[in-house]
């Protein structure tokens, strides 16, 4: 059982580290247009911050190193993403909004986690109380494509989400899931349970309306509207 928990997890890494750079793309046209033009740093800022506790939350329960190590590579990543936008940010005010939410979620709520977690608690408990924390924000973390679902069923077009991210965040999902089961981790089960089941969601209205096309005044709604990337997933 463990051996198979250990191949499940090193699958899961594999997946998570794809998940985690799935948004390449979209920061190569960053450096190639020198401004992160419309697209939003809170889903990057939101991530960063995720994974950095799921890091903390397996370096500290034993056995869990393998989700310690993907998400330590998914802070570093999603660092540099939030490094970029407040380097290529197309305005000052853009970019202070954006240096306050880091400084109060990557770097205060952070730290007073850490702090709180580490002074005032001790052994099991201080476990349980990340993984709340953790689970927590996992749950968000996967609620956030509901929005891109309202999107598909209102235009009837799956333009603005994108299937190969979709299909990551299921498997994703999927993997950790059993993981979690195979190893008995609530914490990293309930999330990532959701996290499959909002992913099929996801495949299925992708099934259902790929060939569609978003009406003319859709399409012009959306265009016009603030470019918002998916809020990521921690791999957890």
């Amino acid at each position: 059982m463990e051996d198979l928990s250990f191949y499940l997890g090193v699958i899961g890494n594999v997946i998570s580290v794809l998940v985690f750079l799935s948004p390449a793309r979209t920061f190569w046209r960053i450096l190639k247009h020198k401004s992160t033009e419309n697209f939003e740093s809170l889903p990057y800022i939101c991530t960063l911050l995720n994974s950095s506790l799921w890091t903390y939350y397996g370096i500290i329960r034993p056995g869990e190193y393998l989700v310690a190590t993907v998400n330590g590579f998914g802070a570093l990543v999603e660092a540099v993403f939030v490094i970029l936008f407040l380097i290529y940010a197309p305005s000052k005010q853009i970019r202070d909004r954006t240096a306050v939410l880091v400084g109060i979620l990557d770097v205060g709520f952070l730290a007073t986690a850490i702090l709180v977690t580490r002074l005032a608690l001790q052994g099991e408990l201080r476990t349980i109380a990340l993984g709340f924390i953790c689970a927590g924000l996992n749950v968000v973390t996967y609620a956030s494509p509901l929005s891109a679902m309202k999107t598909v069923v209102t235009t009837k077009s799956v333009e603005y989400m994108p299937f190969l991210l979709s299909f990551f965040l299921f498997l994703n999902g999927g993997i950790w899931a059993l993981y979690a089961l195979l190893v008995g981790d609530i914490f990293l089960g309930v999330p990532n349970g959701a996290g499959f089941v909002l992913g099929a969601a996801q495949l299925v209205l992708y099934a259902m309306y790929r060939n569609g096309k978003p009406s003319k005044t859709a399409g012009n709604a959306l265009e016009e509207g603030t470019r918002q990337e998916p809020l990521l997933v921690s791999s957890s």
